[in-house]
C-alpha cells in the first residue's frame, strides 16, 4: 500500500506517492473582450470574489495574461473548454489556454 511505512532494518522508510501534475489555467489579453465580460467568465467559471476577478482582469489587460486557478489536467481542460464555448457564444474573442505549472 502506498504511503504506508515500512521497517528496514532500524531505519523506517515511507513511500513516496507522487502527485499529479497541476495546469495553470491562463486568460489572455485581446483588443476587443470588454473587462467586464472578463470579470464575467472568472466569478463563474472560477468561483472568483467580485474583488479577485477585477485583479486578475487588471493583470490580464496590463500584463497580456493572467492566472485563473491551477487544476489538475482534466478539470483545467474543462475549464479552458467552457470558457471556450461560453466566449464563442457571446460572440467575444477571449482566449483561453492552460499550460503545465
Amino acid at each position: 500500500m502506498s504511503g504506508d511505512v515500512k521497517e528496514k532494518g532500524e531505519i523506517f522508510v515511507k513511500d513516496r506517492v507522487k502527485l499529479p501534475p497541476k495546469y495553470k489555467v491562463m486568460l489572455h489579453n485581446d483588443d476587443y473582450t470588454t473587462m467586464d465580460f472578463v470579470i464575467d467568465v472568472l466569478t463563474h467559471f472560477f468561483g472568483k470574489s467580485q474583488d479577485e476577478a477585477e485583479s486578475i482582469m487588471m493583470k490580464v489587460h496590463l500584463e497580456g495574461v493572467g492566472i485563473c486557478g491551477v487544476y489538475s489536467f482534466e478539470v483545467a481542460e474543462t475549464k479552458v473548454f467552457q470558457v471556450s464555448e461560453y466566449s464563442r457564444a457571446n460572440k467575444w474573442p477571449l482566449k483561453c489556454t492552460m499550460e503545465p505549472e
